[in-house]
């Protein structure tokens, strides 16, 4: 049976890592790559959205990236137990005719043994900001190890 390391139960360490994964995969923009997170019968709420299943997943990331240029997402750890992991996020797109947004939310996931995720619930709430009031800068991909999140950016 695959796995998606790091496997619950999670340490606070193990659960800062499968963020940082997560973060890292939202960042490539690549519906295939993060979909392969998730179990084949995943159950999703995403806004007033609701998605069961790893294709639905895949179609939906494919729409939002569609819609959401430029995108660049930091997570945060709020809190773990075995299982599950709760985080905070913040990420800023901007739509095609050039409004810029920063969308902040939560999401709570729960994880298989295989530490795939079975479950995943986000609250998102956008708020439009000029492109001065931009935060996230680097180039398109992976957030830079040096780059604060947002703990230090005070989101």
């Amino acid at each position: 049976m695959d796995t998606k390391p790091p496997l619950p139960p999670f340490t606070r360490e193990s659960a800062v890592h499968k963020v940082r994964l997560a973060e890292d995969a939202w960042n490539s923009r690549d519906p295939a790559r993060v979909a392969q997170v998730y179990t084949e019968d995943t159950r999703w709420r995403n806004r007033a959205e609701f998605l069961a299943g790893r294709e639905q997943v895949k179609e939906f990331l494919a729409r939002k990236w569609a819609r959401e240029l430029d995108y660049r997402l930091i997570k945060e750890l709020w809190i773990h137990d075995s299982h599950r992991i709760a985080v905070r996020f913040a990420y800023e797109w901007h739509d095609d005719s050039g409004q810029w947004f920063r969308s902040y939310g939560n999401e709570n996931w729960e994880f298989n043994d295989a530490g795939f995720m079975q479950r995943r619930f986000a609250s998102i709430k956008d708020l439009p900001i000029a492109a001065t009031d931009r935060k996230f800068f680097w180039p398109l991909g992976r957030r830079p190890d040096d780059h604060p999140g947002l703990s230090e950016l005070g989101c």
